[in-house]
């Protein structure tokens, strides 16, 4: 298939709540978390290749602490589209120094997509389906089209997407201007959000031409592209931490929502992976698990020999990695980016990230 995208994956995440699986040089993106054997970004990478017409149309932008392990993970990707990033400054810089490099390769004309690179995707012909519809409103007309998720339920963990008339279809499916971004909202504001029925949740993926971004980011965030555009990489020292929700997309008029319905999971901590793979069973067991009277709990173990028993537990996260072993209340799963936190504060235990 010709090109009809240039996909780019974001993998500079760290995933610290599936700590202590998810360590600083093997973050969750390279954790395989629902038993198909592959790695996240494994699975990122072999949906978009159709798309992206091979591999040398691929490119992954990621931190300088794991390019090492990109390569190892992704052997085939040219090493010329291996963006490393000296420092995380979170979303903005990413995308936009990806942008003006690609740029520099294809042309402003050429049409982008951003991916995070640790996400779960079910459906992969209504993944691509929605993306042909994304690429084709992005030829279209100047557009910065992001793909919602459709919710079905009030979480509070994700960005909501409002959106506002339709402009049309692509390949079938609708495609509405954004009124408005929300971030994190409690749970009675998600409910009312859900009620509507003009709310997504906000996937993080992106996609548009280079060069219509570039333009909206000379015009929002002039801060972060001219530093990039004058010393490349060598600007992040002095660039400021922001998402591209912050410093482009809540501002930007040229905003667009395709509502998307592909089976989708951001797989944000343990329970995610209890979504994935639960279904009748009375626990998730990606381990040697011998338990008497426990239900609803998760087990994992790096090493298979191991051995975890458990008796008379319910709603629990037991984890074995190395020399850790973590357990968890399922409900306080959210906690362990604490506990990772209060790790970096410790020269004793920072072995241990």
């Amino acid at each position: 298939m010709d090109t009809q995208i240039i996909p780019i994956i974001l993998a500079g995440g760290k995933g610290e709540r599936f700590w202590p699986v998810s360590r600083l040089k093997r973050p969750k993106q390279f954790l395989s978390l629902d038993g198909s054997g592959k790695s996240l970004m494994q699975s990122t990478a072999d949906r978009l290749l159709n798309l992206a017409g091979g591999w040398e149309n691929l490119w992954v932008i990621t931190s300088s602490i794991i390019a090492d392990g990109v390569k190892e993970q992704l052997p085939n990707l040219p090493e010329t589209n291996l963006l490393v990033e000296p420092e995380g400054k979170d979303t903005a810089p990413a995308v936009a120094w990806a942008t003006i490099e690609i740029a520099k390769r294809y042309g402003k004309e050429a049409v982008l997509g951003f991916f995070p690179a640790d996400h779960w995707i079910s459906d992969n012909l209504a993944y691509e389906q929605t993306l042909k519809a994304a690429v084709q409103q992005a030829l279209k007309e100047p557009s910065i089209v992001t793909l919602g998720i459709k919710p079905n339920n009030p979480a509070t963990g994700y960005g909501y997407i409002e959106q506002a008339e339709q402009q049309g279809t692509c390949y079938d499916l609708p495609v509405y201007t954004v009124s408005r971004f929300t971030e994190k909202p409690d749970r009675e504001t998600a409910q009312g959000f859900i009620e509507t029925g003009k709310y997504s949740w906000n996937s993080g993926m992106f996609i548009f031409q280079a060069g219509v971004v570039l333009d909206e980011l000379n015009r929002y965030a002039p801060e972060i592209l001219n530093p990039l555009r004058q010393k490349g990489k060598d600007a992040y020292v002095e660039l400021e931490k922001q998402s591209i929700d912050y410093a482009l997309m809540e501002k930007t008029e040229l905003a667009y929502v395709i509502p998307a319905n592909f089976g989708w999971d951001d797989l944000g901590d343990w329970n995610g992976v209890e979504r994935l793979l639960k279904k009748d069973r009375e626990n998730v067991e990606l381990a040697h698990h011998i338990g008497h009277d426990t239900k609803n709990s998760i087990f994992y173990t790096s090493n298979k020999d191991e051995v975890i028993v458990t008796i008379g537990l319910e709603d629990i996260v037991v984890v074995r990695d190395g020399d850790v072993t973590l357990v968890v209340n399922k409900n306080r799963t959210q906690d362990i980016k604490k506990v990772v936190n209060s790790l970096k504060n410790n020269p004793k235990l920072s072995h241990l990230l």
